[in-house]
């Protein structure tokens, strides 16, 4: 601490000094180049990434396949599951350690959470076994965490912050460059249910519907920019996920219906001849047409108390399932340009027709808008459904209703083809999905887009101390990381249109 007197000093000091108005004033360092993030300098020197952000001639990615059996007690609202992850080491290092992302960790009372209030505590993920390359590790040691820069583990594979949300398995034997290694789980974990607050922190509505998303433990993105991705997950801020093949299998009782990620494999032993005959004409047309209705019931062509449902999806950046006792489920089309029509589903409580309405018509129109301004949409089918989270993305997959399902469908460009770090950087598939959502909606409703007078609009925003960069971990994001998030790239994309025109903004979100 500095007293007044000394400040007092301090002035009166600095006010003597000799100066010459004539004296030459020193050059001083003005920095000219455009300032880069370290991360991005590293990868540009390793040729990772060119100056135009394009990957360069050294890129690579981690690539994930996932086969998962998974089976739902709704007693309990408990999932049990088993799955098997080989991990190819595509990048030029070799790996130490794997980061493992345990999300469902956030239920635990003990764990850092942000902006969001679980719909309840539990014990989170509970992994009974764990192997890596066939050699078991203990899961009941837990050792003092290791630094980024770890080396292998001494004995054998060990692993810390089994508990938290991000844990760190240390190896015996580094997989390298160009390696593949397997690592086996069994785990079982609840679905949360209740008065939540937040994305993503309610799962089910009693016994009878269930949401299932970040529902198995994955292996975290290492790249390179950062390696491993460390940041834990707190709740509001969403993903980054490695791509990767799922075959997954999912038990539930006899005549639940599923709907998931990716393409069923098995019709005939999970549908009745009904369903599978109505499903066969729906890329005759446009019209919605119903595969089970209110007052049907899903009969088991097998028998029996259970049922498995077996879907595969290929390169895809995550897979989400939902399932419940009884739904309504109808199917349309939408025709992507350049590869033609795909099946759409939705599902929904018989009770809730209303809010479901024109879910058909709202997702056709946004997979074939976005196709034509973007890119094609790359994925075999898409579906929605019913549940107590109304707004949140999934490849092939959003829970939503009327309300939403534009916005949600537009997430299947981003991040779910072109993946960004969504924990880092909210803005690149939030912002530019609420301003293509601008463009769906005027088209839609066939007029010209209006984008005037929006960049103007963030003067009533700049001035706000809470006000976080774009540039800026969402985890971190502040009392206004819904603007920063959502708000805030729609009015600079609209100040941009207003130099380099409109058109020229879409075609460089294109490229």
């Amino acid at each position: 601490m500095i007293r007044r007197s000394s400040l007092a000093a301090l002035f009166a000091t600095t006010a003597v000094l000799p100066f010459s108005a004539n004296a030459q004033a020193p050059t001083r360092a003005i920095r000219r180049d455009i300032p880069l993030t370290n991360a991005i300098r590293r990868a540009l020197a390793a040729g990772t990434r060119d100056s135009t952000g394009r990957p360069g001639r050294n890129y690579w990615q981690l690539w994930m396949e996932y086969t998962i059996n998974v089976r739902l007690d709704p007693a309990t609202s408990t999932i049990t599951g088993r799955e098997t992850i080989k991990l190819h080491n595509n990048s030029d290092s070799s790996l130490s350690s794997i980061q493992l992302r345990l999300d469902q960790n956030i239920f635990r009372g003990e764990n850092p959470r942000g902006a969001s209030v679980p719909a309840e505590n539990h014990e989170g993920f509970v992994i009974t076994d764990l192997k890596v390359d066939g050699s078991a590790v203990d899961l009941a040691a837990q050792p003092s965490g290791r630094g980024r820069g770890a080396g292998p583990a001494a004995g054998g594979p060990s692993i810390s912050g089994l508990h938290l949300t991000s844990a760190r398995l240390n190896l015996a034997n580094p997989i390298a460059s160009k390696g593949v290694a397997t690592l086996e789980l069994a785990w079982h974990n609840k679905l949360a249910g209740g008065a939540g607050a937040g994305h993503r922190m309610t799962l089910r509505w009693g016994d009878s519907l269930y949401q299932v998303a970040q529902w198995y433990p994955r292996v975290a993105v290492y790249d390179d920019l950062r390696g491993w991705d460390l940041e834990p997950y707190l709740g509001p801020s969403e993903f980054y996920n490695n791509f990767g093949r799922f075959d997954v299998n999912i038990d539930v009782p006899s005549g639940w219906i599923v709907a998931a990620t990716g393409v069923l494999q098995n019709p005939t032993q999970v549908l009745s001849n009904t369903a599978r005959e109505r499903l066969s004409r729906v890329l005759e047309s446009d019209s919605t047409r119903t595969i089970v209705g209110a007052d049907e019931t899903l009969a088991s062509p097998g028998g029996g108390d259970r049922q498995v449902w077996h879907f595969v999806a290929d390169t895809v950046n995550d897979f989400a399932w939902a399932t419940a006792r009884h739904w309504v489920w109808q199917a349309t089309r939408a025709t992507i340009p350049g590869r033609g029509p795909i099946p759409v589903n939705v599902y929904y409580l018989p009770g809730r027709a209303a809010q479901f309405a024109n879910a058909g018509p709202i997702l056709r129109h946004a997979l074939e808008f976005y196709s034509k301004l973007w890119m094609p949409d790359p994925f075999p089918q898409h579906t929605m459904v019913d549940g107590p989270d109304t707004g949140m993305e999934y490849p092939m997959f959003v829970m939503s209703n009327d309300g939403a399902a534009d916005h949600e469908t537009g997430h299947q460009w981003w991040p779910m083809t072109v993946s960004n770090n969504e924990t880092w950087y909210g803005w690149m598939d939030e912002g530019f999905n609420q301003y293509m959502n601008i463009l769906s909606g005027a088209d839609a409703a066939h007029r010209t887009p209006d984008l005037d007078g929006r960049g103007q609009s963030y003067g009533f925003t700049s001035g706000d101390e809470r006000e976080g960069s774009l540039m800026w971990n969402e985890n971190f994001g502040g009392p206004l990381y819904s603007f920063q998030a959502y708000s805030k790239t729609p009015l600079m994309l609209s100040m941009l249109g207003a130099i380099v025109g409109d058109t020229a903004v879409w075609r460089a979100q294109s490229q």
